[in-house]
């Protein structure tokens, strides 16, 4: 199957690259960069140096294809959708432009109005775990955000468990690497600013916030969600560690167990992390780099009836780019798995 990126030249277009050329059922034609017209894709993209001779293409050059991969800023592909739809039957965006369903909600996290509003309802909210019989049919996917993956699938269990008290608050703390921030430089990513550094950069209204109470409204209840973010000495990884309450507080870790068990249990990119003893007890983002996994644990408090939820992915991978190759096996009939299976490194 022949597929195509535009916007190529990113850290989330190198991760699909570097995913794509290893995929047994998948040939990448053209990969675009504006800014690195005519380069060889390896000289922005070290890692690929002998894989690909390919160079980056003009938007405008990419030619039909059988999916494309759009992984543009925020608000492009919005503007640019009736014809990017054009190039492909099937198409996964990777930006935010078309996560949030509800357009009132898209103004309101994102200051201003949606410019493809037709386009919303077309869109598959891009998680598999949670729409994975949608995908399969689906001919246009969004993108997830790295920091609503981690949280959703920490705390989706419990929600679709109906264990939340609705009347308590959930808070969620999200300790973020660089690379989320993509690969534009600005003064918070210069090494000697950055280095070192745990700085809270979204202490309230992270927009990744609306994700999360999208997918957590089940049967219509929607949850009241708290969101901070900070950045720590990492490049790749997320830790979403979330505290909700038990509408039955009685409720022990071996009865969560089951809960957990019976939604992941056959997901092949969920682990339940929470062993008894060593280092590695809750998941860890650390190990995780390269791979599209996201280890999941959580812990009670039975003085109290709070659930601690523990959650850590790599924000290029389950976060961004391999979600969509996740999606794009879906759609296409392959096997989920293909061309994922990467378990991560040890030590790094």
């Amino acid at each position: 199957m022949r597929v195509s990126i535009i916007g190529g030249s990113g850290y989330a277009g190198g991760e699909l690259l570097r995913l794509l050329l290893g995929h047994p059922n998948v040939e990448v034609a053209q990969v675009s960069s504006e800014s690195n017209l005519g380069r060889y894709v390896h000289s922005i993209h070290p890692t690929l140096r002998g894989r690909t001779r390919l160079k980056f293409c003009q938007a405008k050059q990419i030619e039909q294809c059988d999916l494309l991969f759009v992984a543009l800023h925020h608000g492009a592909t919005q503007e640019q959708i009736e014809d990017l739809s054009k190039l492909a039957p099937r198409l996964i965006d990777l930006s935010a432009d078309f996560r949030l369903r509800d357009p009132s909600r898209y103004a309101r996290w994102y200051g201003h109005e949606h410019a493809a509003l037709g386009w919303i309802d077309r869109f598959i909210y891009g998680l598999p775990e949670l729409h994975r019989d949608e995908i399969r049919q689906a001919k246009y996917v969004s993108g997830v955000g790295c920091n609503a993956t981690a949280t959703i699938l920490g705390l989706y269990p419990l929600f679709k468990a109906d264990l939340v008290d609705r009347t308590r608050d959930v808070f969620v703390e999200v300790k973020v690497g660089s690379s989320e921030g993509g690969r534009r430089e600005n003064p918070g990513s210069h090494h000697p600013e950055r280095s070192g550094a745990v700085r809270s950069f979204a202490p309230t209204g992270h927009r990744h916030t609306a994700e999360v109470i999208q997918e957590l409204t089940l049967g219509g209840e929607e949850p009241s969600v708290h969101f901070s973010g900070t950045a720590v000495e990492l490049v790749r990884g997320i830790l979403a560690t979330a505290h909700v309450f038990l509408r039955d507080p009685s409720l022990a870790e071996r009865d969560l167990w089951k809960v957990y068990r019976a939604a992941y249990g056959d997901e092949p990119f969920v682990r339940i992390v929470k062993e008894r003893q060593g280092i590695y007890r809750y998941p860890e983002p650390k190990i995780l780099s390269g791979s599209n996994y996201c280890d999941v644990g959580f812990a009670v408090d039975e003085n109290t009836g709070r659930v601690v939820t523990i959650s850590a992915i790599d924000n290029l991978m389950k976060g961004a780019a391999g979600s969509a190759v996740q999606c794009m096996n879906l759609m296409c009939g392959f096997e989920e798995t293909a061309g994922l299976m990467f378990p991560g490194l040890h030590p790094i």
